[in-house]
């Protein structure tokens, strides 16, 4: 190409030299290809990779051949070829970065320590789906076993959370089922009572309610115990333990065969009311006894589970002694002639019997024979007969008779 230029008094120029123009043909539109998924989530990229060219020019201003585009937004690229032409800008490629949800938390719907056997709720604030540490997909998930819980929550658009801090399960093991030692026959009467101790806990709950390391019981049962450790968790209960309390037989009765009151050289009969065994006051151990002196008697009885009564109620036996022998003491000469008597006195006493029937202290007997008497004293009790006293009574002689003898 060349020029002639006119002058305002119209003259013309030569011509200019001449300049030659090549005129390049423009690369073609280029597109562009995404090395994934265009829809991703915060923290995700996508390769936006346009077609050949000699240079590039990104509408984000990059000018390699690939970019990787973390924000939403439409990207196109121009391309430049080799005659420097540079093309239409390429059909847009939309990019769209989802935001993640917010980092979740666990709420505990009760303690997160806890004993063996427990369990806690733990739940994760709200999301559409859900992921557990330990693989679980639920709104909420009920460890039973220590550990360290975290939770990601995923939103409508897929993205899936940052974990949640950490929730931490301590789960304490339980003592070991606890025994029951006995201090003695758990097997005894009524008013015993024997010493049950558990074994070693922190704390103890028995079956009776009693929360003493031993306990005392004195009424039949089914004993058990549980043991609680310092980290408070609370056995089983231990193997039940059975005390027998055995009733003691009733009180005893005495019955008497016959008056209680009576005179030496007499007896009574007592007689317990029934048992298996018996031991009386006196030490016997006979269902009766025969006491012939004076005292209180009482007996206590065993049944046929070795158990004894309490005491019966005291029979009293009252033996009165006997008067002493009595003597006789005559009024005068106890050997006299038909026609007289004698007096004869007892020793003083409540009552008299003589010999001869008689019942008043002195008698007066007229007649040859050996008297005695007994006497009774106040309490009834008859003394034995007293030394015999004789009395001779001589027969007068025959009337005589006078004879006259003339002279």
């Amino acid at each position: 190409y060349t020029v002639q230029v006119t002058n305002a008094a119209g003259c013309q120029s030569v011509a200019s030299l001449g300049t030659t123009v090549i005129v390049g043909t423009p690369p073609a539109t280029p597109t562009i290809s995404a090395g994934g998924s265009t829809t991703f989530c915060a923290g995700g990229s996508v390769t936006l990779t346009s077609s050949a060219g000699t240079s590039y020019l990104w509408s984000n201003g990059a000018t390699t051949a690939s970019i990787s585009p973390t924000t939403s937004g439409t990207y196109t690229v121009q391309v430049t070829n080799a005659s420097g032409c540079q093309s239409l800008a390429s059909t847009g490629t939309v990019v769209t970065v989802n935001a993640l949800p917010t980092q979740p938390t666990i709420s505990a719907g009760g303690p997160t320590t806890f004993c063996t056997g427990g369990s806690v709720t733990l739940t994760a604030s709200t999301g559409t789906s859900y992921l557990w540490s330990t693989g679980a997909t639920t709104a909420a998930i009920t460890p039973t076993t220590s550990g360290t819980y975290t939770v990601q929550v995923t939103n409508a658009a897929g993205c899936q959370s940052v974990a949640s801090t950490v929730t931490t399960v301590t789960v304490n093991t339980l003592p070991g089922q606890p025994t029951i030692s006995a201090g003695g026959l758990t097997t005894f009467c009524a008013g015993g009572s024997v010493t049950l101790t558990a074994s070693a806990g922190t704390s103890y709950l028995w079956s009776t309610g009693a929360t003493t390391a031993a306990i005392s019981p004195t009424t039949s049962g089914t004993y058990s115990v549980q043991v609680t450790n310092a980290a408070g968790c609370q056995s089983t209960a231990s193997a039940g333990t059975v005390v027998t309390v055995n009733a003691l037989p009733a009180q005893p009765t005495i019955s008497a065969s016959g008056p209680t009151t009576f005179c030496a050289g007499g007896s009574v009969t007592l007689t317990s009311s029934a048992g298996t065994s018996y031991v009386w006051s006196n030490g016997a151990t006979s269902t009766a006894i025969t006491p012939t002196t004076s005292g209180t008697y009482t007996v206590q009885v065993t049944n046929a589970f070795g158990c004894q009564s309490i005491v019966s109620a005291g029979t009293t036996v009252t033996v009165n002694a006997l008067p002493s022998q009595p003597t006789i003491t005559a009024g005068g000469p106890t050997t006299f002639c038909s026609g007289g008597s004698v007096s004869l006195t007892a020793t003083p006493a409540t009552s008299y019997v003589w010999s001869d029937g008689s019942l008043s202290p002195s008698i007066n007997p007229s007649s040859t024979g050996t008297y005695t008497v007994q006497v009774t004293n106040a309490a009834g009790c008859q003394s034995i007969a007293s030394a015999p006293t004789t009395v001779t009574v001589n027969s007068l002689p025959a009337t005589p008779t006078i004879t006259a003898k003339n002279s």
